[in-house]
């Protein structure tokens, strides 16, 4: 038993790297890459760019560790080591991530393939580093192979690998939705423009009247008091809140005028496809229901025309590649996402499949309501 011991460790340590290597590729290197970048690298401080690079170089270690844990070359020297160094960092991380975010949403250990939250992987990692402890214990630095050739060549070709099957450029999807948008005879997205008009700078020769007193923080209170009440007052006057921009003009440049519905769908995703047939009930049903415009994700395009047909209307959408729209989606929300807004005010939003998913009669409820009722 004590010479199975550490072949036995072998496996199981490899198997963890390759697994964690490979799950971070899943369901795809396009999709899983920029997904693993914008919802675990950027919110650490990463730049875009260096989370791109980073993000391939860490799974990359993490294939070649794997690889290099079922060979002799420099086994107990470095290939221990550095296996045991790589999990003390992900743990110090995870520690870090429970004790200010807490033990929530998936760590991306495993990428989308195994979801585990920050306290699992950290059980996972201290038994990991444990079993690592245990095989250096169990092993000779006379039985390594000193090709150090061989590891930096295992080392270098798992990293190219990884930048092969998931390259850094990124294609434009402006092209592809308006080739399909003609392919399904809709019109082409509206372009972007500025909703909120510009404040003209003041004539150098007209009347300037300059009020020297200090404004006290009780005058700013009853100013703010003052302001809100106008407001108050306009909205109920005119029926409707006052205009705000969302951050999602950037996509339809009408989307903050009116009562809209923004909804962030991936055009192979069934819970997506089930939101859109839900929203699509509601309007047939409902002649004053707010117009709905769709950001698909750059993944599986091709099935949009799938996708509408599944849902029984055409809306008109746009394409994102996925970095992209998880930026612009929020890094911690979810697909299928759906946004109600009325003049760029978020009347109510919904992300993913748990707690937060769109529920369809309160969903009914909410888009008849008047705004002084929903306020």
């Amino acid at each position: 038993m004590n010479k199975q011991l550490p072949l036995i460790i072998k496996g199981i340590m490899a198997f963890m790297f390759l697994l964690s290597a490979v799950a971070k590729l899943y369901p795809s290197p396009n999709m899983a890459l920029p997904t693993f970048e914008v919802k675990q690298l950027i919110p650490m401080g990463f730049s875009e760019t260096s989370a791109a690079y980073f993000s391939r170089i860490l799974i990359g270690c993490e294939l070649a560790l794997g690889v290099l844990l079922l060979q002799k070359n420099y086994f107990k020297r470095l290939v221990i080591p550095m296996s045991f160094l790589m999990l003390l960092i992900f743990s110090i991380h995870l520690s870090y991530e429970i004790a200010s975010s807490g033990n929530s949403g998936n760590c991306g250990c495993f990428g989308s393939l195994l979801p585990m939250t920050p306290v699992q992987a950290l059980i996972k990692n201290i038994i990991g580093m444990g079993l690592l402890v245990l095989l250096y214990s169990k092993t000779s630095k006379e039985n390594d192979r000193l090709n150090f050739s061989f590891v930096a060549a295992i080392t270098f070709a798992s990293i190219l690998a990884v930048f092969l099957v998931g390259p850094l450029q990124r294609k434009s999807n402006d092209e592809l939705a308006e080739e399909m948008m003609k392919e399904l005879k809709m019109d082409e997205p509206t372009e972007t423009e500025d909703i909120i008009p510009k404040v003209e700078a003041s004539s150098a020769n007209s009347p300037k009247q300059v009020d020297k007193k200090i404004p006290t923080p009780t005058d700013l209170k009853n100013l703010e008091q003052d302001h809100n009440v106008e407001q108050a007052e306009e909205e109920k006057l005119i029926g409707e809140p006052k205009q705000k921009k969302s951050g999602f003009a950037s996509q339809f440049g009408d989307i903050d005028k009116g009562r809209k519905i923004i909804c962030f769908f991936a055009p192979g995703c069934d819970h997506c496809k089930e939101t859109a047939k839900a929203l699509t009930d509601l309007a047939s049903k409902d002649a004053n229901f707010p117009e709905l415009k769709i950001v698909f994700m750059d993944e599986e395009t091709e099935l949009i025309p799938d996708f509408f047909a599944f849902a029984g209307r055409k809306y008109q959408f746009k394409i994102l590649d996925v970095g992209s729209f998880w930026t612009v989606l929020g890094g911690t929300k979810d697909t299928p996402g759906v946004f109600y807004l009325w003049n760029g005010n978020i009347v109510k939003e919904y992300d993913g499949i748990n707690e937060r998913a769109f529920k369809k009669e309160e969903f009914k409820k909410i888009v008849q309501k008047k705004w002084s009722e929903l306020k």
